[in-house]
């Protein structure tokens, strides 16, 4: 499967002028044959914790709509990030949502670890639960950013999935953490991780280097067909996750819960 990851330099709470670059690099991955292309996380915003310019109410957002339209519009599986309201939550969540050019566009997965070291979970609700993604019969574990670092999250997605995405706002001051932990992550699991990171800086100066990778099964660096600035375009076999784990089956040898080793006191 071709895979586009879009490494966005996305502006700072500007939704319509960073939607129109979308439209412009999306319209570009599918001239070059891709068949899913992948957003960072916030996509028209930039990561932010203003809650009055950037969650909109799921049943009237323009984000979805429009996301919706260009799947349409190019036949082509869209993953972007975004801040959503439910009726059901007090507070809206930060959330990796599907387009799909024959089924609209929706919310799928909300972040179950807000960044609290800049209290993000004291305005963006946390998810309480799994979810994944399905590409032409492909199953595909769903992350944002902070996620990564929680091994737990992964370990469970792997029972039930040949690779996992992470969008991101990753800033450049710990750009190396972002690379061990998305190889660690892939190798510990058998599985491919797909990392989708921004470039530019922020609105509160926050710097973003490019770092959008492809890491296989096995741990390598999955190599690009095409490369730019913003867009680089992945063949991506998923069939080599099986492969990998039928090889080297380690994921038998995984204990569900690690909880009965612990010492009583």
């Amino acid at each position: 499967m071709l895979v586009a990851l879009v490494s966005l330099n996305q502006l700072w709470h500007k939704k319509e002028e960073n939607f129109l670059r979308c439209k412009e690099l999306a319209q570009t991955a599918v001239d070059k044959g891709a068949e899913l292309i992948i957003f960072p996380e916030m996509t028209l915003t930039g990561y932010s914790l203003d809650t009055e310019l950037v969650p909109e109410e799921i049943a009237s957002s323009k984000t979805l709509e429009k996301f919706a339209v260009l799947s349409e519009e190019l036949h082509c599986d869209i993953l972007f990030g975004a801040g959503i309201s439910f009726r059901h939550t007090e507070r809206p969540h930060n959330v990796l949502c599907h387009a799909g050019w024959n089924s609209g566009a929706r919310p799928v997965y909300s972040k179950i670890h807000p960044f609290s070291v800049v209290g993000e979970d004291e305005v963006y609700e946390a998810g309480e639960s799994l979810n994944f993604i399905g590409i032409k019969g492909i199953k595909l574990g769903a992350s944002i950013c902070y996620d990564l670092r929680f091994p737990e999250l992964f370990s469970q997605m792997a029972l039930q999935c040949v690779g996992a995405i992470c969008i991101a706002n990753w800033p450049s001051q710990r750009i190396e953490h972002w690379h061990v932990l998305l190889k660690a992550r892939a190798i510990e699991n058998q599985m491919f991780l797909i990392g989708v990171n921004r470039v530019g800086v922020d609105g509160l100066g926050v710097e973003y280097i490019k770092s959008s990778r492809v890491i296989s099964p096995t741990g390598e660096s999955v190599g690009e067909v095409f490369k730019s600035l913003e867009l680089d375009i992945f063949d991506i076999d998923f069939n080599t996750t099986q492969e990998a784990r039928d090889e080297f089956p380690i994921l038998k040898d995984r204990y569900p819960v690690y909880s009965k080793f612990l010492q009583k006191k």
